[in-house]
């Protein structure tokens, strides 16, 4: 066919990517019909969007309207300053991080950092964010899975709130057991000195975490402890998802 400008004219051809590759929701695991939608319609009705009161420390929903920090936060020193996440941790979330953590979906990073912008946006602009750290994994425990999920949500949430990503400012040095098959103390002992800044390195005064769950916060206190140690002024964080708060 000819244009009118005397050109051939362009046949329209299929995506081929979203043909080879289609997207798949977060939640039912299927391929998402609607166009350039990240997940379906009738799963987007049965996400955990947190609402109502939120500790101001952590950012997990509150019972009661009359505290300002959940039983958590009132009884730990938390290094980080304060942060958010757009779900509850539940069931749901549970089996949506699965599959992006351990069946190679990381196409969900870019709808888990749209939905981190639309929630927290605000408050990621309020805080002032000069980089994005992801919450690095042990060389060992990446090798095996083949990238770091928070490292694909940091470069995916840097598009969105204009804030650059810094993967070389933290390293884990530790080899950790997994958080959740351990207690409050266990955790504790489990992430000690697990963290240090690189050699050369210089913090920046304020920092923005990025993780994709947060339950007692001893994952992010310990990167923000060390981060405050060598510097740091202000350590906030984001994730998918915490836990519920009392």
């Amino acid at each position: 066919m000819i244009n009118r400008k005397g050109g051939q004219k362009k046949k329209d051809f299929p995506d081929l990517a979203g043909l080879l590759f289609p997207r798949r929701c977060p939640v039912c695991q299927e391929v998402v019909e609607e166009r350039n939608g990240r997940v379906c319609r009738i799963c987007r009705i049965k996400l955990p969007y947190i609402s109502g009161p939120v500790c101001l420390k952590c950012g997990k929903p509150l019972h009661l309207e009359e505290r300002e920090y959940c039983q958590d936060c009132m009884k730990k020193r938390r290094w980080s300053d304060c942060g958010g996440a757009p779900f509850l941790y539940d069931k749901i979330m549970r089996n949506s991080i699965a599959g992006f953590k351990y069946a190679g979906r990381r196409e969900y990073a870019a709808f888990y950092a749209e939905e981190i912008y639309a929630r927290c946006g605000r408050e990621i602009k309020h805080w002032g964010g000069e980089v994005l750290v992801p919450i690095p994994l042990h060389s060992s425990r990446k090798k095996k899975r083949g990238f770091n999920q928070a490292e694909l949500l940091a470069k995916e949430l840097s598009k969105r709130v204009d804030i650059p990503m810094d993967t070389g400012l933290l390293r884990r040095v530790k080899k950790t057991h997994t958080q959740k098959e351990l207690n409050d103390q266990e955790r504790l002992t489990n992430l000690k000195d697990a963290f240090s800044v690189r050699k050369g390195k210089i913090p920046r005064k304020n920092i923005i975490l990025v993780d994709d769950i947060y339950t007692t916060g001893s994952t992010i206190d310990s990167a923000a402890r060390v981060l405050k140690e060598h510097g740091a002024q202000n350590v906030y964080f984001v994730c998918i998802c915490v836990g519920s708060g009392n």
